[in-house]
C-alpha cells in the first residue's frame, strides 16, 4: 500500500542555524514517549518506512514525562524531533524547552484512548466498577464510619459486597506516565468527591488544595503498585497474581485479550464506539510534539507527522482504528495545522 499522494521523497537541506557545527544531519526521525502511544507510533513508523523513500523512524518508549523532558533537552542533531504524550504538554515544561532553546512546538492531536481495569481472563469476577470502588481499594485516606482514616481495606467486598472476596493487588500507572495523570483526575478524584471523603476532609478543616491533593494520594502498604514500565510490565504482573487488576489503554487491552477480561466503568464497557461517543467515562486525547526547528533540517520529518494524521492512517477507517485508536473528529484542522506549521502560542 503506497501514500505517494501523502508523502514525497524531497531533497531537504541540511545546513540550519540550529545545527551549527553539524556537518550533516542524521536521516532517521528519532521519537520517544508515551507507552500508550507507543503502538500506534510503531505502525505508523513501520509504515512509513515501507511506503515512503524515508527511512523508518526509531521510536522509543519510556512514559510521557520522560519522553517530554528528552525533548525539552534543546535542539541538534543529539536531541529527539518528537515527544509522544499521553497527556497535553504542561507549562513547566514548556518553559523548561524555551529555557533550552526549543521555543517552536508543534502539537499535534492524534486522537483518543480510553483507559481500562482488566484482570486475568480467568480470574476473579473483576467486571463492574465504579470510581468510588478504586478510590476505596487504593486512596491513602478514605472516608469510613464519618471519620477520614488511613485506608483499612485489605479485600474489595470489604467496602463493597459485589465485588470479589479477594486481597486488593493493583497495578497502575507510575508517576511518569500520562496515562497516571487522567487515572488520577477521572477515577480516583472523581470517586473522592462521591464517596463523600472530599467534602470530609474539607470540613475537617483542609484546604480545598489540600484535600484535592489527598484524593489522588494512593497507598503505599503494597496493595497499590506503582509501574513505572510499559502496559507489558503490568500484563506481567497480572500473569503471576490472579487477584491482580492493572491499568491499561484501550489497545493494549484489545491486543491482549486471550489473556485479559476488562471490567465496566459506571455500567459502560470501554469501546471505539463508547470513547467515540463520549459514554466512557476514563478516556483522552493522546499526541505527539514536534521541534520545528527541526523540519527542514531531519529528512522526513515533516511527511512523518503528515502521514501519521493522514486519512488513510489516523481516520476511521485507517490501520490505527483497528488497534483501538478512536479517530479525532476535528482530524482535518490537525492536518492544517501541521501543513502550516502552526505552533503553540
Amino acid at each position: 500500500m503506497k501514500f505517494t499522494t501523502l508523502v514525497s521523497a524531497t531533497a531537504l537541506a541540511v545546513a540550519s542555524t540550529a545545527f551549527v557545527g553539524a556537518a550533516q544531519a542524521r536521516d532517521q526521525v528519532q521519537v520517544a514517549g508515551s507507552s500508550t502511544v507507543l503502538p500506534y507510533a510503531s505502525i505508523v513508523a513501520e509504515a512509513f518506512g515501507e511506503n515512503t523513500d524515508f527511512p523508518t523512524p526509531v521510536v522509543e518508549s519510556g512514559g510521557s514525562s520522560a519522553g517530554l523532558k528528552r525533548f525539552c533537552e534543546g535542539v541538534g542533531e543529539n536531541t529527539i524531533d518528537v515527544a509522544n504524550a499521553s497527556r497535553k504538554i504542561r507549562e513547566k515544561e514548556i518553559k523548561a524547552c524555551a529555557d533550552a532553546g526549543v521555543k517552536d512546538i508543534i502539537e499535534v492531536r492524534i486522537g483518543y484512548d480510553g483507559i481500562v481495569f482488566a484482570s486475568q481472563k480467568d480470574g476473579p469476577a473483576f467486571t463492574a466498577f465504579e470510581p468510588v470502588d478504586v478510590f476505596n481499594a487504593l486512596g491513602a485516606k478514605v472516608l469510613k464510619d464519618g471519620q477520614i482514616v488511613d485506608n483499612p481495606y485489605n479485600k474489595w467486598a470489604e467496602f463493597n459486597a459485589d465485588l470479589p472476596d479477594v486481597d486488593i493487588a493493583a497495578f497502575i500507572p507510575g508517576t511518569k506516565h500520562g496515562t497516571r495523570e487522567v487515572f488520577e483526575e477521572k477515577v480516583l478524584a472523581v470517586g473522592c468527591e462521591e464517596s463523600g471523603a472530599l467534602k470530609a476532609m474539607i470540613d475537617g478543616g483542609m484546604s480545598e488544595d489540600d484535600a484535592e491533593d489527598a484524593c489522588i494520594a494512593v497507598r503505599r502498604d503494597g496493595k497499590s503498585v506503582d509501574i513505572d514500565g510499559d502496559y507489558t510490565e503490568t500484563l506481567a504482573r497480572i500473569d503471576t497474581n490472579p487477584n491482580g487488576i492493572g491499568v491499561f489503554g484501550l489497545a493494549f487491552y484489545e491486543n491482549n485479550t486471550d489473556k485479559l477480561k476488562v471490567a465496566t466503568m459506571n455500567e459502560i464497557a470501554p469501546s471505539t464506539e463508547t470513547i467515540a461517543s463520549g459514554e466512557y467515562p476514563v478516556s483522552r486525547p493522546l499526541y505527539f510534539y514536534v521541534k520545528k526547528a527541526h523540519i527542514g533540517v531531519i529528512p522526513g520529518l515533516k511527511e512523518y507527522a503528515q502521514f501519521f494524521i493522514a486519512d488513510e492512517i489516523a481516520g476511521p477507517s485507517g490501520p490505527l482504528a483497528n488497534y483501538g485508536l478512536v479517530s479525532d473528529p476535528e482530524l482535518a484542522a490537525v492536518q492544517a495545522s501541521v501543513a502550516n506549521e502552526e505552533t503553540m502560542q
